[in-house]
């Protein structure tokens, strides 16, 4: 045995491990400890001898088993926790915690936290209603059960919900998504339940379930475990005012000094996982990686593509889309949540219910949630734009424009119709916007789109004038164009303008959507010369500091490069200058020349993507995919995508 795992180390080193793991605490995630021949979902079932020797590889390889009690008083600075600790969770109450798990718990003195689902333990008919059929009652843990374990001092109780342990009806096609986050769709109305109503449905469910608990084992859990691993801070908050401050997660990574009590994030341990895979996962949590630290293989997909006034259609659509996911072996999508079918880059409409623009279709959520259930896709991105909105005209906020000064005709400048960051009204209807979208559905990132931009002849609206006269600059365009050192620095505040602006509207995203990742289109000439800053209002270096991603627009046939080829070594060499920049960068290319509307062929853009692999570039994505004319070629990309390996990167 102690050469086995001397080999195993040995087989781990080279992927990086931090030689100071980042991760103070480490929660396991189990279901059912069963054989597979009892297991009601085997794919979340550990056998007995499993979980055995996983307690035992803890044991031996320096973990310690803590309880919660040990979590608070470290966060508390009373005691740390130490070194390796570990804690054990026991998800929605299977019999066989305590006829299996249980007497390992006291061997290995391991304290651990079960959460209980209160419907389950009222079932009045003998059954529980599980993944859509029924099961015997007995199936699931007694209340006698509950009680001896929790008086032995090792086990503590927490709320899963009473009968939120599902879905509801979340949108007008009819999936059902996680109950907790969802907003039910009402079919008899066509409308979604108000905010209102949500926050009282989740408050009912949570207080009725905590009292259910108190009246049988004694005490109130003071912890939350989110279904799915689905929550959000209406749903944190409501916890909170129950008395549960601390609410488990399935969130990727670490937990580290600052995670949030209210997100902790926790490893599922499921029943496939060898022993090499779980001594795996704990060592990518110590080193607090995830899945954006994985390779990024992406499609950016636009939504006017699958859009059809025919329902029908736009469901055929849908599905040719998902084929085509599938087909091509992509890990990420960039999957547009606007409408834009005039093509001027700016957002005519929606395909979310909000309360600003017209809803084009309500397709977002379907498409999102379709995508994310029916595709391998690990992280899917909704793409906005940050300022290209064209509200209705009725609307205060549609006439708080940028304004863009008269200039040389061949001098770089946006087209794309804009708010004004700098207009209060404007501010404030764009959060209006993606707080809705924020509430549609689950989604892992935000890709915001290469509006994010203002020229060195804009902004010159009333707003943007009061801000550059705040910030000691002259009220005047031409002024501060004039001097090289007051256009240098009205660029440097632009720039952090309109990155501050994007990373307020993350954060209130980040409200529903709590590990979302941020990528934002880049400019290639802004990488590749730094006077674009000037044109652009984008600097590489700030989007490196800024954003999760960014997305780099390495198109030489839109940039009207004489040779591809070096142009994408020039960006290679460019980007491999900067610090850590190769792991945050994605090479995005183009499948269409735009300007002779002349598909790229696959064979070239597969090559492309080889070349960029030899080198080292980690992450590529294109643009558009053309389900209508079926480019790329899956046959053609998928093999050299599949060249790169998914593992995430451990640093």
């Amino acid at each position: 045995m102690p050469l086995l795992w001397g080999c195993l180390l040995c087989l781990l080193s080279p992927i990086g491990l931090a030689a100071t793991p980042v991760n103070k605490l480490t929660i396991l995630t189990y279901h059912e400890i069963a054989d597979k021949k009892d297991a009601l979902e085997p794919a979340f079932t550990v056998t007995p001898t499993n979980f055995v020797r996983q307690m035992d590889w803890l044991k031996n390889n320096g973990y310690h088993f803590v309880s919660l009690d040990d979590v608070l008083a470290d966060r508390a600075g009373k005691t740390p926790l130490p070194d390796k600790a570990v804690l054990l969770t026991f998800d929605d109450g299977y019999r066989s915690i305590y006829t299996n798990a249980f007497p390992v718990l006291k061997i290995f003195k391991a304290p651990a936290v079960i959460a209980l689902i209160g419907s389950w333990l009222q079932s009045t008919d003998g059954t529980v209603r599980f993944e859509g059929k029924p099961v015997p009652r007995t199936d699931m843990l007694m209340w006698d059960d509950i009680r001896e374990m929790t008086r032995s001092g090792l086990v503590e109780v927490a709320n899963h919900t009473y009968d939120m342990h599902g879905g509801i009806l979340a949108n007008p096609q009819g999936n059902q998504q996680p109950a907790v986050t969802a907003r039910r769709y009402l079919p008899e109305q066509k409308r979604y339940e108000v905010e209102g109503s949500y926050r009282q449905r989740l408050l009912a469910d949570l207080k009725q379930n905590s009292l259910l608990l108190r009246k049988h084992t004694g005490k109130a859990p003071r912890v939350m475990v989110w279904p799915y691993g689905r929550y959000n801070s209406t749903a944190s908050t409501v916890a909170r005012q129950l008395g549960m401050p601390i609410g488990l997660t399935l969130d990727d990574g670490a937990n580290t000094s600052d995670t949030p009590l209210s997100g902790l994030r926790r490893v599922l341990v499921e029943g496939s996982m060898s022993l090499w895979d779980f001594t795996r996962e704990l060592a990518l949590r110590d080193a607090d990686a995830s899945d954006s630290d994985r390779p990024a293989k992406i499609m950016h997909v636009d939504l006017d593509y699958i859009y059809d006034p025919d329902p029908a259609q736009q469901e055929h659509n849908l599905g040719r889309l998902l084929d085509r996911i599938i087909a091509m072996g992509v890990n990420t999508v960039y999957l547009q949540a606007y409408a834009d079918p005039d093509g001027n880059g700016a957002a005519d409409a929606v395909y979310f219910p909000n309360r600003l623009l017209p809803m084009r279709a309500d397709l977002f959520n379907r498409a999102a949630w379709q995508i994310r259930t029916r595709t391998p896709v690990k992280r899917l991105y909704a793409w906005m734009p940050m300022l290209a909105f064209e509200l209705p005209k009725n609307d205060p906020a549609a006439a708080d424009t940028v304004v863009t000064q008269p200039h040389k005709a061949d001098h770089v400048a946006m087209g794309y119709p804009r708010l004004s960051p700098f207009s209060p009204r404007a501010r404030q209807a764009i959060r209006d916007i993606y707080q809705d979208l924020a509430r549609s559905v689950p989604f892992e990132g935000l890709l915001f789109h290469d509006d994010v931009t203002l020229s060195d002849y804009e902004d010159a609206s009333p707003w943007a004038l009061k801000a550059y006269k705040a910030w000691g600059l002259p009220a005047s365009l031409a002024d501060i164009r004039n001097s090289d050192d007051l256009l240098g620095r009205w660029t440097i505040l632009k720039i952090n303008e309109l990155d501050n602006f994007a990373m307020e509207l993350a954060a209130l995203v980040r409200q529903e959507q709590p590990g979302l990742k941020t990528a934002r289109n880049l400019y290639a000439s802004v990488a590749l010369n730094p006077r674009s800053e000037v044109w652009y209002s984008q600097s590489l270096d700030n989007s490196l500091a800024n954003y999760d991603f960014t997305a780099i627009m390495v198109m030489p046939y839109m940039e009207e490069a004489k040779d591809p080829m070096a142009f994408y070594r020039e960006m290679f060499d460019r980007v491999r200058e900067q610090p850590g920049a190769m792991g945050k960068v994605v090479f995005e290319l183009q499948s269409t020349d735009w300007r002779s509307d002349r598909l790229i062929p696959s064979k070239e853009l597969a090559d492309t993507i080889r070349t960029l692999y030899g080198w080292g570039v980690r992450h590529v994505g294109y643009y558009p995919d053309n389900l209508h004319r079926d480019h790329p070629d899956p046959a053609v990309l998928k093999p050299v995508l599949d060249s790169k390996p998914n593992a995430p990167d451990i640093h």
